[in-house]
């Protein structure tokens, strides 16, 4: 996100991403001036002042990149509803958004279980700080852990069974989408109305919760787990990220733009 229109009531308590005129993203649309955003894979870009943010020493550029979307997208709703100690809650999926999910909800002191297909990655897991990891393939885990977290975090982008994972919940739990399916998802009302459950969604931040998220990475020596690559292997990576291969992001060096 580098603008939006400032004036509507969502620009004006710091929910720039909800523009209600329409927040102008990194790349491919138009930014208020007319001229079309060309996106972050370069040396240099030319944003709004406002729209800067300040990456505190201590964090490396390249662990930090990916904080301003997998980091932001998965902070904002766990502090929106009230990550922290004595709160249980579950991550689905251990990808790049699912391994910040996991970091940063340990960091805010919850207890944290990752929902995962597999045990794959349950070692990963438990070092990024969960202290619980589930395999969602075993047809025993939804009734084990039935009416237990307060959040859910879900950042899988595959179809999956929302009303299996409302069961989850205790009352008054959420579970919030940050993965977008491409089709759309169904549920069963009494799903939520049977525990006054929440089922919501969350996209990226505002600037001021951004720069709030960074400032949290620094403090608790969080930064996102990344390979650096080469802009020449923009290709190989991207099939490799189709193949689930890579832990958890790929960053590209842009001294190998030149």
């Amino acid at each position: 996100m580098v603008n939006s229109c400032g004036h509507c009531a969502n620009c004006r308590t710091g929910d720039e991403q909800y523009c209600l005129n329409g927040m102008v993203g990194t790349y491919a649309v138009t930014d208020r001036d007319g001229t079309t955003t060309q996106g972050g894979y370069s040396t240099h870009v030319v944003v709004d002042a406002g729209f800067v943010l300040r990456v505190p020493a201590g964090i490396d550029s390249a662990a930090a990149a990916p904080l301003l979307c997998a980091g932001i997208t998965t902070y904002s709703p766990l502090r929106r509803w009230g990550a922290g100690p004595g709160k249980q809650v579950a991550v689905v999926g251990l990808g790049g958004l699912g391994h910040m999910a996991v970091t940063l909800a340990a960091a805010m002191s919850a207890e944290v279980t990752v929902l995962s297909q597999s045990l794959k990655k349950q070692e990963d897991g438990l070092r990024l700080g969960a202290a619980h990891y589930a395999a969602t393939s075993d047809p025993d885990t939804f009734a084990q852990l039935a009416g237990r977290f307060d959040l859910i975090v879900n950042t899988v982008s595959a179809a999956v069974d929302v009303d299996a994972y409302l069961s989850l919940l205790a009352v008054d739990g959420a579970l919030v989408n940050v993965g977008a399916p491409a089709e759309p998802l169904s549920l069963n009302a009494m799903s939520l109305i049977g525990g006054r459950r929440t089922y919501a969604g969350s996209m990226i931040g505002g600037i001021a919760e951004t720069q709030e998220m960074l400032d949290f990475c620094a403090e608790h020596g969080i930064g996102a787990e990344v390979e650096v690559i080469a802009a020449d292997a923009v290709n190989e990576a991207y099939e490799r990220v189709l193949a689930s291969d890579v832990r958890y992001r790929f960053v590209i060096d842009t001294a190998t733009l030149r």
